[in-house]
């Protein structure tokens, strides 16, 4: 018996469109804004209760993106780390009490600038620091493929409510896989930009190495690839060679290194690895070159990121009255949080060493593609977890073993800056979806998303309405 949890229906948004979709029948006039935003609340409605990815509803009042942009009138949902004004933010903890935002963040602004209509915000685990989107003293945001899994983390809000049906493109944004985590578990499709492609996120903006790079996660390849070429001619980075609207897969063919292997020394399971090896043979028959491949780095990167990773939750727990004002209690903040911290305190006289290894991870990734065009990879070592594996009250030294083992191919791509998406590969034994990844250098979006509309064209991707 199927447990999924969706809101797909004939109405104003209609049951088989993609954002792009939307788009046309509001331009067309098919359509109203009221309507859609009616079709929002109704959805909202019917699946916040049970899969609890909402942090906040606007959707009576929403901010609305520019009516010229492509994606005018469809709404859209900003993941709880990311300033609207005049909406608060919580970044996914009860540790401080949140003020409404003065201003739109930068990455707002260029969200809006494609269009979209913000009507609420996603919920989000603490600072982002797990990779599922559970909580201490509060219920979990559920998978809606099955509700008793996790949906990823730290855009879970953000990816449970796309997949189920309430809109159909979010805003996202990733420091270890957040975007391509959550895009995996959902069956989504998850792009992590460049650095610098898109405005630069305030958190990471705090970084001794910035990691954080914001986007969307969307049900289809177009929706992704309109939203980075509408982002791209709002504000153009010059370091980086331009996007454009990518429409379609490239007849060029590629060497593409298969990676199965994890540099964490995870198990990778064996239904993520058969989905991998079966979207490896598609992209043969294609007429790309397969070969094996490894990353080039090995367990001490695992223990460099755990390190800065530590640093990050020891820079909340120190400096979150400075963030947050006088409201900020760090005996709130969650275990996990607390363990992070501590483990920095146990690291703080290596940061220089690992500081300086993590940066020059940029140059021994980037030398893997001298070799390759594209690595092909799974998101993660297996299948999404059920709720409580992962949750912040389980022993810190037991929940950090278990997010190694389950992160283990994201986060090289944040710390060397290159772009990497995440695309429904098929079903887990349990239905659930499983992700692969494809990463390349610095700034060749362009490749991904070929690529992506390639696989999509050959394998369409599974609807949770099948």
């Amino acid at each position: 018996m199927s447990r999924r949890v969706h809101a797909f229906s004939d109405d104003a948004l209609g049951d088989d469109d993609d954002a792009v979709g939307l788009a046309e029948r509001l331009r067309r006039g098919e359509v109203s804004a009221g309507e859609v935003r009616d079709a929002v609340a109704a959805r909202a409605a019917r699946l916040d209760p049970q899969l609890r990815g909402l942090a906040l509803d606007r959707i009576a009042d929403p901010v609305g993106g520019d009516p010229a942009g492509p994606f005018a009138g469809v709404p859209t949902l900003v993941k709880d780390n990311t300033e609207v004004a005049g909406w608060p933010i919580t970044n996914g903890t009860t540790a401080y009490t949140p003020a409404p935002a003065r201003a739109h963040a930068e990455v707002t602004r260029q969200l809006l600038a494609t269009g979209l209509d913000a009507v609420g915000t996603t919920r989000m685990p603490e600072y982002g620091l797990n990779a599922s989107t559970e909580f201490a003293a509060a219920e979990p945001t559920r998978n809606p493929w099955d509700p008793r899994f996790s949906a990823g983390a730290s855009s879970g809000g953000a990816a449970a409510l796309v997949a189920a049906g309430m809109v159909p493109i979010a805003h996202a944004n990733d420091g270890g896989g957040s975007i391509r985590i959550p895009a995996a578990a959902c069956g989504l499709v998850g792009l992590k930009p460049s650095r610098g492609r898109l405005a630069q996120n305030a958190n990471g903006a705090r970084m001794p190495i910035d990691l954080v790079t914001d986007g969307v996660v969307s049900r289809s390849v177009r929706d992704t690839a309109t939203f980075l070429a509408a982002a791209d001619r709002h504000r153009r980075n010059p370091a980086l060679p331009p996007v454009g609207l990518v429409e379609g897969p490239a007849r060029r063919r590629l060497r593409i290194g298969l990676v199965l292997d994890s540099p964490t020394g995870a198990t990778v399971d064996a239904d993520t690895r058969t989905c991998v090896i079966d979207v490896a043979e598609l992209l043969g028959k294609q007429g790309h070159e397969i070969t094996e491949a490894t990353t080039g780095v090995d367990t001490r990167f695992v223990d460099d990121f755990l390190d800065y990773w530590g640093l990050l939750a020891f820079s909340v727990v120190t400096g979150g009255r400075w963030l947050h004002g006088r409201t900020f209690d760090p005996g709130r903040l969650d275990a996990l949080t607390h363990g992070l911290a501590d483990h920095y305190r146990t690291a703080m006289a290596r940061t220089p060493v690992f500081l300086h290894r993590l940066r020059r991870l940029a140059h021994t990734y980037a030398e893997l593609f001298t070799r390759h065009d594209v690595l092909l990879s799974p998101v993660l070592a297996h299948t999404p977890p059920e709720l409580g594996w992962l949750s912040p009250l389980v022993p810190f030294d037991e929940l950090k073993t278990r997010l190694v083992d389950y992160v283990a191919f994201t986060p090289m791509c944040n710390v060397a800056g290159t772009p990497a998406i995440a695309l429904p590969a098929g079903a887990a034994g349990n239905g659930l979806p499983v992700g692969v990844h494809l990463s390349t250098t610095l700034g060749d979006e362009r490749t991904l998303l070929e690529l992506a509309f390639a696989l999509e064209a050959d394998r369409p991707w599974r609807r949770i309405t099948d």
